[in-house]
């Protein structure tokens, strides 16, 4: 299960959506989940669901790495699609106690579990082709602005770029303390929710102690070479735009201007 978490990694590869610059898969991706929310029916769901299958073949990650990012949510999932199935007011399919199927509780429920899994795998595909400098170097330039205002612009872009850094390290630790513990008796398998629950416990007090500890390690790494924020810092590989990232500049649009179209002309 630790190893299914895909958001914060990073897959290696040389696609196109690979080369593409960061602030225009930041911008493409922060529009991408805004407009599944834009829309009332499932011919919408169609098209965000084709454009996401076109940007995962041109990014060449494989399909199976990205849906396997469903696992740690699938529980949430099949929650909130069992809420929206039983508890929504409408005509009524089956009765029995407090559960109430209706029609259009089927509808809600396909509706709402589409959009999850979409704004699941939506998300991951960023981290999957966009390294943390990548990020850093985009939230940065995005968040630009700001600065004006006396905002800490390179501070938040460096904390959330650290922050993206240790998903994958300490996905990977508590793999090892799990292993561990397992080799050792703990059963971490077995039981109901509660007892599974219950069984993590004895993980969050080793898990701090790494974290802490490599937080300290990083913070004593930056003062060594007297990291002082982002006043005079220069980019090594300053960001600069190409003409692939105009036109996916112009896919995006085009994507939006269908959107708005289909589900402004078929309402299904």
């Amino acid at each position: 299960m630790i190893r299914d978490i895909t958001i914060g990694q990073y897959y290696q590869g040389d696609s196109l959506i690979h080369r593409l610059d960061p602030r225009l898969k930041v911008v493409g991706v922060f529009i991408y989940l805004i407009s599944l929310f834009c829309f009332r029916y499932v011919i919408g769901f169609l098209v965000a669901g084709l454009f996401f299958v076109l940007v995962l073949k041109l990014s060449k990650v494989p399909f199976r790495y990205v849906i396997k990012g469903l696992k740690p949510i699938l529980f949430l999932l099949i929650f909130t699609a069992a809420l929206n199935l039983l508890w929504t007011p409408g005509e009524t399919i089956w009765k029995f106690g407090i559960l109430n199927l209706t029609k259009e509780g089927i509808y809600k429920c396909i509706f709402m579990a589409f959009r999850l899994i979409l704004l699941i795998i939506g998300s991951s595909l960023l981290t999957l082709t966009t390294t943390p400098n990548q990020l850093t170097d985009a939230m940065e330039h995005l968040l630009g602005p700001l600065k004006r205002f006396g905002a800490p612009v390179h501070e938040v872009a460096m904390m959330m770029s650290i922050a993206l850094r240790f998903i994958p390290i300490l996905l990977d630790e508590t793999d090892k303390i799990m292993k561990a513990q397992m080799s050792r008796g703990a059963d971490f398998e077995s039981g109901n929710i509660m007892q599974r629950m219950r069984s993590m416990v004895p993980l969050m007090v080793p898990l701090f102690i790494s974290a802490t500890r490599r937080a300290n390690e990083l913070a004593y790494a930056m003062d060594a070479r007297c990291y002082n924020g982002g006043d005079g810092r220069t980019k090594m590989k300053p960001l600069k735009y190409h003409s692939r990232d105009y036109k996916g500049y112009g896919v995006v649009i085009l994507y939006l201007a269908v959107l708005i179209l289909v589900t402004r002309t078929i309402t299904i």
